[in-house]
């Protein structure tokens, strides 16, 4: 199959619908669908609900992309293929099955039957080969970037999720953030104890709140809300400074807060 990876491609603006499969306790399997039958799916780590779904629309799988390794978002690849014949595009990880093509920081990828194309960012710091998928507005940001949180660093560093944060803070603020769980409510709440003065996370914490009692999903943000809310994006914050400064009192602002603020939310 020939590959639809590119560098530095321009394609036509498009509309896509973007809607979540839900997997798992947590998990979004993210649908991506045009004017036509063809569509994309985003981190399917179960196929059934992806084959229950595509069967309900009507829709034709033609491409996967993967932002990493773990099962929950890869581990449906295998079955999807033997139904569909979709083209996978994911980080260079020989633990991902069925990659065919190998997607590098500077890539293009293009998904001409749905007349859009995505920017591939590496971000190393849940996992070292994790890589995020930037185009058409949206961000699709696997396990790195959470709804006012951070993936924990199964692999990485505190600094490779600065440099992470740093990456998607630089993008167009109203750029739209697809993750791979619901975290939100949680994510909060932790925040809420980094940021308690944060008028705009309490905001967003009853939102969020809102949203889940009436069973409905929380994303997707934006790099502006995640700017404004997040305390792993707000590392040189003095409020999120001087919160982790009473855990660790010589942390510098940047990468060292993170760690602190990464560590207390994993212990608790």
């Amino acid at each position: 199959m020939q590959a639809s990876k590119m560098q530095g491609t321009q394609m036509p603006a498009t509309e896509l619908n973007i809607s979540a499969i839900p997997a798992f306790q947590d998990n979004y399997i993210w649908l991506l669908k045009g004017t036509g039958s063809a569509c994309a799916v985003v981190d399917p780590g179960d196929a059934q609900p992806v084959i229950d779904e595509l069967k309900r629309q009507g829709l034709e799988l033609r491409y996967i992309l993967l932002t990493h390794h773990h099962w929950d978002h890869a581990g449906g690849v295998p079955a999807l293929l033997k139904q569909y014949d979709a083209e996978v595009f994911g980080p260079d990880d020989a633990r991902i099955e069925g990659s065919q093509h190998l997607c590098h920081e500077g890539d293009t990828i293009e998904l001409p039957e749905l007349n859009a194309s995505f920017a591939v960012l590496e971000v190393p710091a849940h996992t070292t080969s994790h890589i995020a998928f930037y185009g058409e507005g949206m961000l699709f940001s696997g396990d790195t970037l959470f709804s006012i949180g951070c993936g924990r660093l199964f692999e990485g560093s505190p600094k490779n999720m600065q440099v992470a944060m740093d990456k998607f803070a630089a993008l167009p603020a109203d750029t739209k953030v697809y993750c791979g769980h619901e975290y939100t409510l949680s994510n909060c709440e932790f925040a809420l104890q980094v940021e308690p003065d944060n008028e705009v996370l309490k905001a967003r914490h009853a939102e969020a709140q809102q949203l889940r009692a009436s069973g409905k999903i929380t994303l997707p943000s934006s790099i502006a809300a995640e700017i404004a809310a997040n305390p792993f994006m707000r590392t040189r914050k003095d409020a999120v400074v001087k919160s982790a400064r009473m855990k660790h009192p010589d942390c510098q602002p940047g990468s060292e807060v993170l760690a602190v603020i990464r560590s207390w939310k994993d212990s608790l």
